[in-house]
């Protein structure tokens, strides 16, 4: 990443950062995936109980392999065998301590916009866990809400949809096609506005491409 680029992102991020405090969140910005890391390893206690729903960016940090190997309580839904077993964990992660996670886009002014299939993800993102850390690469800052939205469903979502064996349109033509294909990932739409309780959320952002 050349020097311009760094110094677009550093004032941006500064810009997002105060945005989310306006929300009652905490905002963080670092320059790297091993810093990103350490920071959300420095926000954990040992012996929290840890959980997280589909997320490329936590992976890429090498956030989930640190708790799983960590001294930690860890509900590791991606270790599940049946769908019965999975749902069953991902209940018990709403009541966890921290919930890792990403956003599928974040506004400059701190608003967090997700899309979901499942919607257990955007379910603990709205309410159970005591605290969401989310993992957010300057690849995913939009201008505005609905710069956003249509980033997570252009860009997040048929990316997203190359992963699984679905049949949706935009996993065949790369665009959103507002479907109601019942593979559909895009069920639930969640808009983070503000947080009722104070400094639930930490958003981590990372002046690397992380995610998609």
């Amino acid at each position: 990443m050349d020097n311009n680029m760094i110094t677009r992102n550093n004032m941006l991020a500064e810009k997002i950062i105060k945005g989310l405090q306006s929300r009652n969140m905490c905002g963080y910005y670092v320059q790297s995936k091993e810093e990103a890391l350490n920071k959300a390893l420095e926000l954990i206690p040992e012996g929290s109980s840890i959980g997280w729903g589909g997320s490329m960016s936590v992976g890429e940090i090498g956030l989930r392999d640190a708790v799983i190997n960590g001294n930690y309580e860890v509900y590791n839904r991606d270790a599940c065998q049946t769908s019965e077993e999975k749902r069953d964990i991902e209940l018990k992660i709403f009541g966890c301590d921290y919930f890792l996670c990403s956003s599928n886009a974040i506004t400059e002014d701190g608003i967090l916009v997700n899309i979901d299939g499942n919607s257990n993800r955007v379910a603990a993102i709205a309410y159970g866990p005591k605290n969401v850390i989310m993992i957010v690469g300057m690849n995913k800052v939009a201008k505005d809400i609905d710069s956003a939205i249509s980033r997570a469903r252009n860009i997040a979502a048929p990316v997203n949809a190359q992963r699984f064996p679905l049949d949706t349109p935009c996993k065949h033509n790369g665009s959103c096609a507002n479907c109601k294909s019942k593979d559909t990932i895009c069920c639930e739409f969640l808009i983070t506005r503000y947080s009722r309780h104070a400094n639930r959320f930490h958003v981590i952002l990372v002046n690397e491409e992380l995610g998609y």
